[in-house]
């Protein structure tokens, strides 16, 4: 067991990270869309750092995880959010902060149902989701997609 808790804490740092917080009175005010854009942004930012341009697709797919998660908070989630995105060498972790204590469930697959896909879509493209308990109130969710190419 302390050999998992060391290698927990073992973890590398990311290489470029970057946060921005969201009013929930700004949900009206294209908050959803300016996040997409806001990870588009920072991910075009990756060849500053010393590292290859991350792929169109890839790109695309991390602006479709943050739209998800950012919705949810949005509409699941009393006050503001937090959304940081931390870019490692073949990974971008993508976190929701919010102050909601229940966790996102998955729905079964539905193919007659309209909406209320977001976390399906999240947990099918990501390799991993997490959601952990923020205290005194809240939750992070924890998105890591990955972003080596399809081909």
């Amino acid at each position: 067991m302390t050999d998992a808790i060391a290698a927990e804490r073992a973890t590398q740092e990311p290489v470029l990270s970057v946060s921005v917080d969201y009013d929930a009175g700004d949900a009206d005010d294209g908050m959803i869309a300016s996040a997409r854009a806001f990870t588009a942004d920072f991910l075009a930012a990756a060849p500053a750092v010393g590292r290859e341009p991350v792929p169109r697709e890839r790109v695309d797919m991390a602006r479709l995880v943050v739209s998800e998660l950012v919705t949810n908070a949005v509409r699941h989630a009393p006050g503001p959010c937090r959304l940081l995105l931390e870019l490692f060498e073949h990974v971008l972790d993508i976190s929701v902060y919010d102050r909601a204590e229940a966790s996102p469930v998955p729905r079964g697959h539905d193919p007659g149902r309209v909406g209320q896909h977001g976390v399906e879509i999240v947990v099918a493209v990501c390799e991993s989701v997490r959601v952990e308990p923020q205290h005194p109130t809240g939750k992070r969710v924890r998105a890591r997609l990955s972003l080596l190419g399809s081909g």
